[in-house]
């Protein structure tokens, strides 16, 4: 081990014990951050109480906040005996990050590793002889999720504890990058701030082309008449998007193949595979002319919403879109002048406070369109007489997990690369679904026979 990476370890374990015994301001913001954030980590129960645990504290030197300032500040201004060097090294910690990793090479001391959210590779190594024993066993493929913090220019080393999740195949490896998305909401692309900037940019875009097509950021109709309008809206993207790669749609299936240096076998093979979906044939076009770029998801209404007998649809620059099969219930409620005898009321508002789905955004809505009944309401429901809509509201949200300011939605756009990954991931297991149905019979007739 090199002098860099043993003084890299002995800061890292200085710097935690310092944490851990302080008292005061920085104790009660470790308290504060771990109980936040324990709340969310403990709906999932993905990982074990130990790591996850480690795993604040670690995050918390970076993302914790003391009198305006980082844990790591804070150690800086009051450890008068470090070196410029040593300071210089505890700052470029703020660049540390969680991500869900690929093993791509295995190194003497370490490993190449690649980052699955932004494809960027890093050669990582563990800060101490035993955590690199303990990696002896990894394989190249091995998916890892765990911090890293930069050390120098060239390598970076773990921070924090790791859980290695094996060698994934593809259905397997995008369900943990959709865990990790779900429960790392703040670190996607966090070592990639343009991907970041362009997926915000994207949830911006489909919603102005959402009121250039529906005419209105809130839109009432059957589920199933709402989903073929959503195929509609994505459809016309998709042409846009066509347009705008100079794809000429005009052109033959034969001539276009021949223009991306494919046969025409291999380009229905490829289409087949995908779905014989437009939008894949785009990114076809795309990989052909080497070009990289996000990729907007398919949006499709889940069942029991196709089925609904209305569903509302609002759409918000940066919130996204949010499909409620019972938000003009709420609104008949809070319009009507005998509201109390509703017995749905109350249910309505338990809901709306405890589903996940229901966001900031949407009570604020709510308040918007009906402040002084809403505000009744909850003073009822919640048997707080003193409860005030523009004092209490926000805190309510607070108090049940609503987040004020809004996660990434999932109708951003993403990596062309993550894209690829989940359309194969869907192909292998639609196949698999095939090939065991295909199985269910031959055992059936068998039997009967």
């Amino acid at each position: 081990m090199d002098a860099r990476l043993e003084r890299a370890r002995q800061l890292k374990q200085s710097l935690i014990e310092f944490v851990i015994e302080a008292e005061g301001d920085l104790a009660e913001s470790l308290e504060s951050y771990v109980a936040t954030n324990s709340r969310k980590e403990a709906k999932n129960n993905r990982y074990d109480p130990t790591y996850e645990q480690n795993l604040l504290i670690d995050s918390f030197l970076t993302e914790g906040e003391v009198r305006g300032k980082t844990p790591i500040d804070v150690f800086i201004k009051e450890q008068l005996e470090l070196s410029n060097s040593d300071r210089t090294l505890l700052k470029s910690w703020h660049r540390s990050f969680i991500g869900l990793f690929a093993v791509i090479k295995i190194l003497p001391d370490g490993f190449e590793l690649m980052n699955w959210l932004s494809a960027k590779h890093y050669c990582v190594k563990p800060n101490d002889t035993k955590t690199l024993k303990e990696m002896e066993r990894f394989k190249e493929g091995e998916i890892l999720l765990v911090r890293i913090a930069p050390v120098t220019d060239d390598y970076w080393m773990f921070s924090g504890p790791c859980i290695p999740m094996g060698r994934l195949g593809k259905p397997k490896l995008a369900v943990a990058i959709g865990n990790f998305k779900d429960d790392h909401k703040g670190a996607l692309y966090s070592d990639a701030p343009k991907l970041l900037e362009e997926a915000w940019k994207s949830v911006a875009k489909y919603h102005q082309e959402f009121l250039d097509f529906f005419g209105s950021d809130e839109v009432t109709l059957p589920g199933r008449e709402l989903n073929e309008k959503i195929a509609e809206l994505q459809e016309i993207i998709t042409k846009q998007q066509l347009a705008a790669a100079g794809v000429d749609e005009s052109k033959s299936l034969s001539e276009l193949a021949n223009e991306a240096g494919l046969t025409e076998e291999e380009m229905k093979a490829a289409a087949v595979e995908a779905g014989a979906d437009s939008d894949e044939i785009s990114q076809l076009f795309e990989r052909s002319q080497g070009v990289t770029k996000m990729v907007m998801p398919k949006a499709e209404l889940p069942p029991e919403l196709k089925r609904a007998e209305q569903v509302t649809v609002l759409t918000h620059p940066r919130w996204g879109q949010m499909f409620l099969p019972d938000y003009s219930q709420f609104q008949t409620i809070l319009a009507s002048e005998d509201w109390q005898i509703n017995n749905t009321a109350e249910k309505l508002v338990r809901k709306y406070l405890q589903e996940p789905r229901i966001n900031a955004f949407i009570w604020q809505r709510l308040a918007e369109g009906h402040p002084t009944q809403l505000e009744k309401l909850l003073q009822t429901v919640l048997t707080r007489p003193d409860f005030k809509l523009k004092r209490d509201l926000e805190s309510l949200l607070q108090e049940h997990n609503k987040p004020l300011e809004p996660d990434l939605p999932e109708i951003a756009s993403v990596p062309l690369h993550l894209h690829n990954l989940f359309q194969e991931a869907l192909v292998e297991v639609n196949k698999s679904k095939s090939k065991n149905k295909g199985k269910k019979k031959k055992k059936a007739v068998g039997g009967f026979k």
